[in-house]
């Protein structure tokens, strides 16, 4: 994957210019799009697996990063799955490493994941387009942002039976070396936690919807501690025991056995608990630096084919995105859904403990963004018939 076609966007650092469309560049057409999602993500979200669904979406981007280490690439997390792009000469290596991910998912975690993968020259021929921006949340870490609408569009065709990449063989196991969710659950400070999807409606304009974004940003910024990031100023809170022991165990293990697995993350885990108490550190790991990049690295906010933010804020600053929202929707301008919760969860990705580049996911704690979804789904339904 040593296309530089990421590393060469210039970056962003103010979230509010997402919507700027001299920010995005077009994915080449040799490119292909991968999506992946939880079947039936609701259902075990209502059974309480909110850290199983938000790993095994997160697995997906950790298998195919796994891939090659030192190649970046674009990629976008959505609570219970994930998109993203890489060159058609790496479709072998990416279909292994989704079919090994679906496998791990159905014998490991007992869910079931559907993957496919698009060429962005079938989104072109469908009238859609797939335009990537690069948000820089920090030194160490960029973010892609989506438009055009290739992403949903590959989406859908996934969920329609399209493009689908077949079952690995049964045992077959991805590398998702660095998969980790050991935070504590971060609770609301401000409020309520808000999951919240915001897409185009076709009979709006663009820069319509444009500006609807801006208005909630705009919102945000105003009424929320810093812009309503989910994470405190420090940094998430370490947990005893691990937070997500079984699933990591089951994601990192590879050929050790569970126990010896288990033994080797909570001797992980004692190391950082330690030094916070004490307030010391460990030749290059400094636990309160750790935890500060943590927060700087965090994804609570993302445009994927539409706004989608997990926040912090007022509950009558919630009230008030909500009915601009719908009169929006109203209007024809977009739809939305959003889902209140009192906490926010992460899922990790951490190449090294040593390094900057560490990336960690947010969604809500009750699985805010597969519950908007649902809201959303509605909308989009009832102005169908």
């Amino acid at each position: 994957m040593s296309d530089p076609f990421f590393d060469t966007i210039p970056a962003f650092t103010e979230f509010k210019d997402v919507v700027q469309k001299d920010l995005y560049r077009t994915l080449p057409e040799d490119w292909l799009i991968g999506v992946a999602d939880v079947v039936d993500s609701t259902g075990a979200l209502q059974a309480g697996r909110y850290k199983a669904v938000n790993t095994v979406g997160a697995s997906v981007i950790s298998a195919i990063m796994n891939l090659d280490r030192d190649a970046s690439f674009p990629f976008v997390f959505g609570g219970d799955g994930a998109a993203f792009a890489v060159p058609e000469s790496r479709h072998d290596a990416a279909a292994d490493a989704l079919a090994g991910c679906q496998r791990w998912a159905e014998e490991e975690i007992n869910l079931q994941l559907r993957a496919a993968l698009v060429p962005v020259r079938d989104v072109i021929a469908a009238g859609k387009q797939v335009r990537v921006a690069r948000f820089q949340v920090s030194p160490g870490v960029a973010y892609a942002m989506f438009s055009g609408g290739g992403i949903a569009w590959a989406d859908a065709a996934m969920k329609s039976g399209d493009y689908t990449v077949a079952l690995a063989p049964p045992g077959t196991r991805p590398d998702l070396n660095g998969l980790s969710c050991r935070w504590r659950p971060m609770k609301a400070q401000n409020g309520e936690i808000l999951s919240l999807l915001v897409l185009p409606r076709d009979i709006g304009t663009e820069s319509e919807f444009a500006e609807l974004v801006k208005e909630i940003l705009e919102i945000l910024n105003r009424e929320a501690e810093r812009d309503g990031h989910p994470v405190a100023p420090d940094g998430p809170t370490y947990s005893w025991p691990p937070q997500g022991l079984g699933i990591e165990v089951s994601a990192s293990r590879g050929a050790k056995s569970k126990f010896s697995r288990a033994i080797a993350i909570i001797g992980e885990q004692t190391i950082p608990c330690i030094l916070e108490l004490f307030g010391g550190r460990l030749k290059r790991f400094d636990p309160a630096h750790y935890k500060l990049e943590t927060m700087q690295n965090t994804d609570f906010r993302k445009y994927d084919d539409g706004l989608k933010l997990t926040v912090d804020c007022k509950t009558g600053t919630i009230t008030e995105i909500e009915k601009i929202l719908s009169t929006a929707q109203e209007a024809g301008t977009a739809f939305f859904g959003l889902y209140r919760q009192d906490s926010a969860v992460m899922t990790c990705i951490i190449p090294s403990p040593f390094t900057n580049d560490h990336m960690h996911f947010v969604d809500g704690g009750s699985g805010g963004y597969a519950l908007a979804a649902v809201q959303l789904k509605k909308a989009i339904a009832a102005a169908s018939k």
